[in-house]
């Protein structure tokens, strides 16, 4: 049994919570007779069980005569399934593939694992996380079992300037990987948004420790929006979208999806303290959705506005300010303009 604390809601999830979503996962109607009886309680247990969900980012609807089901069917992740979708020249990359139902944040879990000795290559999913990390300090919106929360930990022999770039290398990759899923005109913002028709489909969290001139360790965070519960999006202050809104008709497999993200992200892991940025940037610029177009940057305190020029080859942003100067950024949070966040 675990214990959440939700929205400052403490929230109990147990194995007959977990059973009960494996019950109701295809989508199906279910009457409260057969869940009690198939979970050997109560027909009140389970109206108890099934209240608790809303908690957890799921909706479900309650039937007279036809009983209970999940809104939006469940498939839930497995480590084998995934494994079987690997490329036979990338399983060799994965040192670890763990599979967790609820975390506080998979980036956060593999942070620790790496001040553990943790191996390269370790893989971290999670079905809901409670403390998901956006940019910003903001919070990942992470329903359970509707989307993918993905971290991958990978060690580096130089120190962190030689993986300066590595967020934009993995934007390349994840847009190679939705591609072969035949999810097409997906754009990526500087300097780590996944994008779609100028609504935002993911975000990419790089988080870097160890020595300045020495071994670092990289955790790598993508978080992908699959399906989305209406419920779960009053607190995201920009526009978004998923993969259901995307393409309702075709229903993406997650674990398939997983694999093919784990078969582009490793060998760009693999290689790039080799390559660096240099074999990514232009691949990079071909899905620029902001290249041309009038933004704000959010840097500190400051809000910068501008025209996008683009990057330049080390991944910085380039901007024309008001007064015709373009200016260089390394960091910050740039937005469509007039959209605030």
């Amino acid at each position: 049994m675990e214990t959440l604390y939700f929205r400052d809601t403490i929230v109990t999830f147990t194995d007959k919570h977990k059973q009960t979503l494996a019950l109701l996962a295809d989508g199906a109607f279910h009457s409260g007779t057969e869940l009690a009886r198939n979970l050997g309680v109560s027909r009140s247990s389970v109206w108890k069980h099934l209240n608790s969900f809303e908690k957890l980012g799921l909706s479900y609807s309650a039937i007279s005569g036809k009983g209970y089901r999940l809104d939006y069917p469940i498939e839930f992740l497995s480590a084998p399934t995934i494994e079987a979708g690997l490329s036979k020249s990338i399983k060799p990359l994965v040192s670890s593939l763990q599979i967790v139902d609820v975390i506080n944040s998979t980036n956060s879990y593999l942070v620790e694992e790496a001040q553990q000795q943790a191996a390269s290559g370790t893989v971290c999913l999670a079905e809901y996380q409670l403390a998901g990390k956006g940019r910003r300090g903001r919070q990942w919106v992470s329903p359970y079992g509707h989307n993918i929360y993905l971290s991958i930990l990978w060690r580096f022999q130089k120190g962190p300037a030689a993986i300066s770039g590595l967020s934009l290398a993995m934007g390349a990759a994840v847009v190679r990987a939705l591609k072969q899923a035949n999810v097409g005109q997906v754009g990526l913002k500087w300097p780590n948004d996944i994008y779609f028709d100028g609504k935002k489909l993911g975000g990419i969290l790089v988080e870097v420790s160890g020595e300045t001139e020495g071994p670092c360790s990289a955790v790598v965070g993508l978080g992908l929006n699959c399906y989305l519960p209406e419920t779960e999006t009053a607190n995201i202050h920009q526009p978004w979208t998923d993969l259901f809104t995307i393409n309702s008709s075709q229903r993406i497999s997650r674990n398939h999806l997983v694999a093919l993200l784990l078969n582009q992200l490793l060998p760009v892991l693999a290689e790039f303290e080799h390559t660096s940025l240099d074999k990514y940037i232009d691949e990079w610029r071909t899905y620029d959705c902001l290249k041309n177009k009038p933004a704000v940057l959010h840097s500190g305190t400051q809000q910068i506005t501008g025209q996008v020029l683009g990057v330049d080859d080390n991944g910085m942003l380039l901007m024309q300010l008001a007064d015709g100067k373009t200016q260089v950024f390394a960091s910050g949070e740039v937005s469509f303009s007039p959209v605030s966040t």
